[in-house]
């Protein structure tokens, strides 16, 4: 089957719009120019993308879906109908679902499950074991990278020891994704700050007892590790204006960054609006973080945007801190928030595209991806640049229900997704027969 889209503003590799159309013949890019006349010799779908902005699918390289073990949150199917309606075309997903995926089984399990629900393409990390699971992270395919949490976590899953951490950099030749807080000065803080008896305490206290120096101290170990070794290292979800000055100095052709939306456009001020909704791992910061992080991205010191989508039931988000659990979702939002700070003049339409699409692609070594370019996958989304729409609650498909977003007015919303070559949303719906297919990962 074909599929011609007629008559977008279609966004090149070089960032240059080209009014015209596009051509997609068995799932791949086969033209784009002015105008392309209907194939002679095949069926064609044709889909007008007149006042629209074609570009690559976003490729979200953080979420955490929950499948298995805890679906009563999210699923892969509701996931990935959420990652449809948000232009999010393939993702990463992370290891601590229940089993952990920590080793072949797991990884195995999850991907056969993506394969029969999700209308996206999918990909996932092995989680580091301190148990010792070193043999598995070598050998565990196919895997996007390892997953290790310095610190917010507990269980098999927290690697708080550096003699751990520094055997899997020296062992493990594949990219190491770390969650970079540090956890001994996470339970000093905790422990400073905490009620003895348990009793609740204001949630905006959260980016006190998580601050700055506990992801900056995280993250100089990781990069201290990865500059011994030349070890590919990628810092997730960095937030602190500290860790930017740390990388300007440090940071090597081996290492890259990223950071999400909520820590770009979200402060410690969304506690007093939104309380709970606002608490996350590492938490929001303060204003000048903000700034220093938008700078980072320009600079090229951060490299790309996740979402770090982490959904909680509004239930389990209703409880006091500290009882209340870290976490937002975000791949319904991502796109039409980032798209909103470009109208706003905070960076250029073609720099969003770089961010959540081809820098992921090229970062993580997925081939075809990530650019509009002849040959390479048709995962393509249909944008509205013109018109605001509010982000409304009744209108999430994620199965938790809401958005720490919800009531601000965005534009960029996604109005058609194209999954490798077939639409898989348009028309405000989902295509639930639509299916993704797994990501590889070049060596």
């Amino acid at each position: 089957m074909a599929l011609l889209i007629r008559q977008s503003d279609i966004l090149l590799p070089d960032g240059d719009l080209l009014r015209g159309d596009l051509l997609v013949i068995d799932g791949k890019i086969a033209a784009i120019a002015p105008h392309i006349d209907l194939p002679q010799d095949q069926p064609c779908t044709v889909i007008s993308g007149t006042g629209l902005i074609l570009m690559p699918g976003v490729i979200d390289p953080q979420v955490h879906f929950r499948e298995p073990g805890l679906e009563y949150k999210e699923d892969l199917m509701t996931a990935s109908h959420a990652c449809a309606r948000g232009g999010v075309t393939s993702f990463l997903e992370m290891p601590n679902t229940r089993p952990l995926t920590t080793n072949q089984a797991a990884l195995d399990d999850k991907l056969q499950r993506a394969a029969s629900k999700c209308v996206v393409n999918y990909g996932f990390f092995i989680g580091a074991s301190a148990q010792g699971n070193i043999p598995e992270l070598q050998t565990a395919t196919p895997a996007c990278g390892i997953k290790v949490f310095m610190g917010s976590m507990h269980g098999d899953l927290l690697i708080d020891q550096a003699t751990i951490l520094e055997e899997i950099f020296a062992k493990v030749p594949r990219l190491v994704a770390v969650h970079a807080e540090d956890q001994a000065r996470l339970n000093q803080r905790r422990q400073q700050f905490l009620p003895a008896d348990g009793s609740p305490i204001d949630v905006a206290m959260h980016s006190q007892i998580q601050d700055n120096q506990a992801a900056l101290l995280a993250t100089e170990l990781a990069v201290t590790l990865a500059n011994k070794y030349q070890h590919r290292l990628h810092i997730l979800h960095l937030s602190t204006k500290e860790e930017v000055a740390y990388l300007r100095l440090h940071k090597q052709p081996w290492i890259t960054a990223e950071v999400t939306p909520q820590h770009l456009l979200l402060d410690t001020s969304a506690y007093a609006r939104i309380g709970t909704k606002a608490q996350m791992n590492p938490p929001l910061r303060s204003p000048e973080d903000c700034a220093a992080l938008w700078q980072g991205l320009h600079d090229g010191i951060l490299d790309f945007i996740a979402t770090d989508h982490a959904p909680h039931t509004l239930e389990e988000k209703a409880q006091p801190y500290p009882k209340s659990p870290s976490g937002m979702p975000g791949v319904e939002t991502s796109l039409a928030a980032m798209l909103t700070a470009a109208a706003q003049g905070k960076c250029t339409l073609a720099q969003v595209s770089r961010w959540m699409s081809g820098n992921v692609a090229r970062a993580y070594k997925i081939p075809n991806k990530g650019e509009l370019r002849i040959g390479w996958d048709a995962d393509l989304i249909l944008v509205d640049y013109e018109n605001y729409r509010p982000v409304l609650g009744t209108e999430v498909l994620s199965k938790c229900g809401w958005n720490s977003f919800e009531g601000e007015s965005f534009t960029g919303w996604t109005q058609v997704t194209i999954v490798g070559g077939t639409v898989a949303y348009a028309n405000g719906k989902v295509n639930p027969e639509v299916r993704g297919k797994a990501l590889t990962f070049d060596a």
